[in-house]
């Protein structure tokens, strides 16, 4: 039975980011991965011209994932504290969900590909404190007024380094310590 359009591209997809799961692993090759999915290098090329661009592909389903689920956390909650802190909680979860993710999202699977990859993550992390800091600038429940603009932007600014070490010990604790966890002790420390 001949598969629908995209799914051969989907399952080299899942396969990539299940090879980043692997705590020890490092370069992947697409020798490697078309012997996971028991294919020729050359039938991953029918799909992909590249690997940049199957990490492009995986880039994509990161943007459209986070970027999705902040949308609907902004038209949900009316609270800007609120709102960050469910951002970034999301983005902490998002990342136990998909570990091999992690490894785009830090960069580490990204190292000795091309350099617009990283680039492109880079503004994801930039996209992501912009969602954060619109969402400090939003009135709060609490106080009714929202925080001036250098504080909103101080704040969310922490909150998106603070996501990015997460991420970063996550991976480099082989996926054991996970950020939910974490932040859940060390909310109480963090702003708003």
């Amino acid at each position: 039975m001949p598969r629908a359009k995209g799914e051969r591209r989907l399952e080299i997809l899942k396969a990539l980011a299940a090879m980043l799961e692997q705590p020890q692993c490092n370069g992947i090759t697409t020798a490697a991965l078309a012997a996971r999915l028991a294919v020729s290098e050359a039938a991953l090329y029918r799909h992909f011209a590249s690997k940049a661009q199957m990490y492009e592909g995986l880039i994509e389903f990161i943007e459209t994932s986070v970027f999705t689920l902040a949308n609907r956390i902004a038209a949900d909650e009316p609270d800007g504290r609120r709102q960050a802190v469910r951002l970034v909680e999301m983005v902490l979860a998002f990342a136990e969900k998909n570990p091999g993710m992690v490894r785009v999202m830090i960069g580490d699977a990204l190292v000795g590909e091309h350099e617009r990859l990283q680039a492109r993550m880079n503004q994801f992390f930039e996209r992501f404190e912009a969602t954060l800091r619109q969402a400090l600038r939003a009135p709060t429940a609490q106080a009714g007024e929202a925080p001036a603009d250098g504080e909103a932007n101080a704040q969310a600014g922490a909150l998106t380094r603070y996501v990015i070490g997460s991420l970063h010990q996550y991976a480099k604790s082989g996926f054991r310590k996970k950020p939910l966890e974490r932040y859940g002790l060390e909310r109480p420390y963090l702003p708003p």
